[in-house]
């Protein structure tokens, strides 16, 4: 098993763990999430299809309007956001969303997260002390 810790900041408390979800592509939650079903539907982004609920979101930055906010805690609510978000910084749109729907969100690391930690590694985010460390098999 090769693990990966990451320093930084901790931008909204708590403590996830989930397998990652990632993309060096900003995100936008107005339009570019189904929040019924946590799906990503963004024209042309590389994750369109794929589906955020439960995961460890580890994306770049967000994008877009100020809605983007609600649609996360909405996200929340329904039970189909990110368990954790993960950026190489942080908007105020991303982290009024997760501060208002309670998500562990972690920026500003040490180590890029989105050339460090692929899609489908265990990742745990301790947003308390701003730590992330994921594991993949060896074979990766």
């Amino acid at each position: 098993m090769k693990k990966i810790r990451l320093t930084g900041r901790g931008v909204v408390t708590g403590r996830a763990r989930g397998l990652a979800l990632v993309t060096a592509q900003p995100i936008s939650f107005f339009g570019g999430f189904d929040s019924k079903s946590g799906l990503i539907i963004e024209k042309g982004h590389d994750l369109k299809g794929e589906k955020a609920t439960g995961k460890i979101l580890v994306f770049s930055r967000g994008k877009g309007s100020t809605v983007g906010s609600y649609i996360i805690y909405a996200m929340k609510k329904m039970g189909t956001a990110p368990v954790a978000m993960i950026n190489i910084e942080t908007e105020p749109i991303i982290a009024v969303g997760c501060i208002l729907a309670e998500i562990p969100l972690v920026d500003k690391l040490d180590k890029n997260p989105v050339k460090h930690i692929k899609t489908g590694d265990l990742v745990e985010v301790f947003a308390d002390k701003g730590v992330v460390e994921a594991s993949r098999d060896d074979r990766d």
